[in-house]
């Protein structure tokens, strides 16, 4: 189970004795890391009752053409770069910022598909 609370060591190493144990809402949850691939999406409840849609596998973007602002749907044939980790291109991995290549061209992540359960991306070209 992955933790997002305060470290229990100081930055030189040395132990900070705790108040308080860990709580429910300094929980985390594992990446989606969305892949190209056919679609699947996974519904996760979060706090208030609310959700978030994670796109688990996609193959379609809604991909924006900014010179004339119409929106398209394309298909995704691979991931060429993501800065967000060089490793994610040879998987295939697609974050927010990552460079695609479509049926109409190469275009920019905008959307953060692991969280909106979407790709919506602005073509480069």
């Amino acid at each position: 189970m992955k933790w997002q609370g305060k470290s229990r060591r100081r930055f030189t190493g040395a132990k900070i004795k705790s108040s308080k144990g860990k709580r429910k809402y300094e929980l985390g949850r594992e990446s989606a890391e969305t892949v190209v691939s056919n679609t699947r999406r996974k519904i996760v409840s979060t706090r208030g009752g609310n959700r978030k849609v994670r796109l688990l596998q996609c193959d379609v973007a809604n991909v924006t053409n900014p010179a004339d602002g119409v929106t398209q749907k394309a298909n995704i044939e691979n991931v060429e770069k993501n800065s967000a980790n060089e490793h994610y291109v040879r998987r295939n991995i697609i974050t927010k910022g990552a460079i695609i290549k479509t049926e109409i061209g190469h275009a920019k992540v905008t959307s953060r598909p692991g969280q909106d359960g979407i790709v919506n991306a602005v073509l480069l070209e």
